[in-house]
This record gives C-alpha cells, structure tokens and sequence, in this order.
C-alpha cells in the first residue's frame, strides 16, 4: 500500500490511497463505487491476482484512507484523480473496471486523457449514460424525488441512511443477497466517507451527463449489470450504456442486485478474467 499525490496545482494536491499487488502481469485497475472505498473489491483483488493480473486499487478523494479535501467532487477531478494514480505507477496496458459511481470515472477519463494507457474498459453496475430523469433523459432511472430524498436522509441520520443504503445495496424483492458480515462490511466502508464529500459525490453521479463521453470509449468494452439491482437499474443504465458503445459486450447476472461482485462474485469474476485473457 502506498500514498499517491494527485498535483492539481497550489494548494489542491492531495494524498489518495493505493493497494498495488505488483509484478509483471497486466495490470487491472479498479474503481469502487459510493459510498465504498478500494477495499471493496475483496472479492475480486485474489481472484485476479491468481489469474496472473497486476491488480491496483485506490480510495477515491473523500473515501476510505484518502485525503477528505473540501474540493474536487466532479468528474473531471475524478477523472485526473485516476490519471494521477495511473501515471504514479507507470500504469500501461491497463483494463478499468468502474463499479457503480465509478463508471463515471471511466467514460470521463476516455474524455480527458485518452486510451494510450487503457487496453480495455469495464462497467460495472455503472451509472452512465445518466442517472437523472429530465426532460431530455425521461429514461434516466433517478426521478427528482429519490434524489431529494436520498439528500436528506444522509443529512438527516448518516449511520442510518448507510445501514438502509448497503442493505438495498444488496438486496432482491427485499430479502439480502450477500451474508450479514458482507453488508455490514459495506456499511463500515461507507461510514468511512467524509460528509461532505458523500453529499458532493452523491451530486455528481447523480446529475452528471455522460452521453457525449460514451462515443470517446473506443476501446474493448464489457458491461457487466444485475437485473435485479434497484439502486441503478440496468434499463436505464447497463443496457443503454452496451447500445451506446459499439461493439461492446454485455452480461446480465440473474437474479443480481447492485452489488453483484459481492453477491455473485464468482461468476462476476469468472466472466471478468474471461473478458481479460481476451
């Protein structure tokens, strides 16, 4: 584990968090979702390291064990975020996998820096092309007033607003889908988070179009979306995502919630290395 400066000019530098396996194979970087930290991916992090991947994974600004910073909680920040961890470890060749919020860091760094380091990308349970349900998005599957109300719970009550979140999280037709130790290990990770940048984040994935950045993703594409997740439906996530994206390829886990790497772990993981050896 190591401590990453990401530079963003005087006085805005900060220290993100990073677990980097090393050696030789090629390198798989993973991208947690909100309201998580890199620690998120245990199920995975073994899993692709037996498969012969150097595997990365990083706390997001205002997450986990990284620097909780006033600013900076937009994708473009993100997005250079990721640069800046990718660059630190001389990361080429590489797959990103965003899961959830972290799908946003994906299509935005396409965006912004390219594909000269990314071999191939993955979207997990992800929240692009766009969440929010507008005039001009009436398939986005986050209405006005889940938004509100998912603002004013974590104002209102943080702790308890975690424990319903990672519950829901995890659940199908209200019955959970991972072991009670799983999701209260999701809980401990989410109240990790610093306040304001939870309330920040949750903004950002939650209003942030991501339609003219789909066509910058060029590269080898998986989505990968339960079809059972209720936080971010795969109809007006995952499946419009795989449309938008030519020549991506799609896998729909049945009977998933959103946090499918947890609750199907070993068929998310065997569908993922599968998709990397290609």
């Amino acid at each position: 584990m190591s401590e990453i400066t990401a530079h963003h000019g005087f006085l805005t530098d900060i220290d993100l968090h990073v677990d980097d396996t090393g050696g030789p194979g090629r390198p798989v970087v993973l991208i947690h979702g909100w309201p998580l930290s890199g620690e998120s991916w245990a199920h995975q992090v073994p899993a692709l390291e037996a498969a012969g991947h150097r595997v990365v994974t990083y706390d997001r600004r205002g997450f986990g064990r990284s620097d909780k910073p006033r600013t900076g909680y937009d994708y473009d920040t993100f997005a250079d975020d990721l640069q800046a961890v990718l660059e630190a470890l001389d990361v080429r060749d590489a797959t990103l996998v965003g899961f959830s919020m972290g799908g946003g860091e994906v299509a935005r760094y396409l965006t912004r820096h390219g594909a000269d380091r990314i071999r191939s990308v993955v979207f997990a349970a992800a929240v692009p092309p766009y969440l929010a349900q507008t005039d001009d998005n009436p398939e986005g599957p986050l209405d006005d007033a889940t938004a509100d109300g998912m603002k004013q719970g974590l104002k209102d009550d943080e702790k308890a607003f975690y424990h319903h979140f990672t519950t829901d999280f995890f659940s199908v037709n209200g019955e959970l889908a991972v072991s009670p130790e799983e999701q209260a290990e999701a809980e401990r990770l989410a109240n990790q988070a610093d306040h304001h940048a939870a309330l920040k984040s949750m903004e950002a994935f939650a209003t942030t179009d991501f339609r003219d950045d789909l066509p910058h993703v060029t590269v080898p594409t998986l989505v990968i979306h339960g079809d059972s997740d209720t936080t971010v439906p795969f109809e007006g996530s995952g499946k419009r995502t795989h449309e938008a994206i030519a020549g991506s390829e799609l896998h729909v886990v049945t009977g998933a919630p959103h946090g499918v790497n947890v609750s199907h772990a070993d068929e998310f993981n065997r569908v993922l290395i599968d998709f990397l050896a290609r």
